[in-house]
């Protein structure tokens, strides 16, 4: 009879490693978020919005949410007065999710929260390094077919 394999330690993983960085780095931006008012989620609709109208199913499609999803960010964020549903075209029962006055310029501030908060964790990293690191990442995403925007 062989022996059983020995069971590995949590530190061998590199998903280990990288759910511990991505654990802190993510739960550190959403406090500074939170001081703000905004969640993660309502960021990277904001964000998303920044660049141009968007009728929501292509938004959700975008974000790989449901529709649902989209409604419900898009409701709280319309009651934060960030964001207003425009008509699309002719047809009234077709809309758009567009930012506010209020939401075009706090999208660069939330930005320069989101780089600050990259800084914090990454500043220390030389360029070749960040680089290595970004390539290997967005390789594991195109290779498993993930979304590329995750929203928490």
């Amino acid at each position: 009879m062989t022996p059983d394999p020995p069971v590995s330690p949590l530190e061998t993983h590199l998903g280990f490693w990288l759910r511990y960085v991505s654990n802190q780095v993510s739960h550190a931006f959403a406090q500074r978020l939170e001081q703000r008012g905004i969640t993660v989620a309502e960021w990277v609709v904001l964000r998303e919005l920044f660049d141009g109208d968007m009728i929501p199913s292509a938004l959700a499609e975008r974000l790989g949410m449901t529709r649902g999803g989209i409604s419900k960010l898009a409701d709280r964020l319309t009651a934060k007065a960030l964001i207003a549903r425009r008509p699309n075209g002719d047809d009234r029962r077709y809309q758009a999710l567009a930012l506010s006055s209020a939401g075009k310029a706090l999208v660069p501030e939330l930005a320069r929260i989101a780089d600050d908060n990259d800084a914090e964790f990454f500043a220390h990293l030389t360029p070749d390094q960040r680089n290595t690191i970004e390539f290997v990442m967005r390789d594991i995403v195109e290779r498993r077919g993930m979304r590329p925007v995750p929203t928490a």
